[in-house]
């Protein structure tokens, strides 16, 4: 394997043990047995195990924000539309059978000090998805697209939280009803009328 496949390798590795085991849990020597790759190829790759949970936390976070705007774009024209999309999204991550709740969360509260890299890791995740969300209330024209994103936002945090424990669907869907009435009720700007 080349040197890039290797690292890209490692951090898969590493980002399914610490879904399926968490971050602590998870040592170095257990990462060099289930990817098969020497100890000092890791440490070549990533000096510490910090390193390791940062770059997996770096590359998880580009994936995920990638992945929701390819899923949610084509899904509805109508910004409104796109708002509602995201939740169509949640629900597909919660019935894969690998899901045990956000990696980022876990992240976050397993790093409990906010100085620590990986809770800033963890947090800056959350601040760009709710950027993406306040950029469609933007689109949709809501009076209040700062609150309106923080709103779906909580919706979306509340049904991960329910979907790692019940391991299954409804929570998305329940959310998306509820984000479906907000946004109903919500007062938005009129069109800016013509030049």
């Amino acid at each position: 394997m080349r040197r890039s496949e290797i690292r890209d390798h490692l951090l898969d590795t590493a980002l399914r043990l610490f879904n399926e085991r968490g971050y602590h849990a998870t040592g170095v020597d257990l990462i060099i047995a289930e990817s098969g790759v020497a100890k000092t190829t890791l440490y070549r790759h990533f000096e510490t195990k910090e390193e390791l949970i940062l770059a997996a936390l770096e590359r998880r976070d580009e994936e995920d924000r990638v992945a929701l705007r390819v899923f949610v774009e084509p899904h509805a024209s109508d910004p409104v539309e796109r708002l509602l999309a995201t939740f169509d999204f949640l629900e597909i991550d919660f019935n894969d059978r690998q899901y045990r709740g956000c990696i980022f969360l876990s992240a976050a509260g397993e790093h409990k000090d906010p100085a620590n890299p990986v809770f800033r890791a963890a947090e800056m995740h959350k601040r760009l998805v709710l950027a993406y969300f306040e950029e469609l209330a933007h689109a949709a024209r809501f009076a209040e697209p700062k609150q309106i994103a923080g709103e779906i936002n909580l919706l979306q945090e509340g049904a991960m939280a329910v979907a790692q424990i019940t391991r299954n669907a409804e929570p998305a869907r329940q959310a998306k009803r509820m984000a479906s009435q907000l946004l109903a009720t919500s007062a938005r700007s009129p069109l800016a009328p013509a030049a």
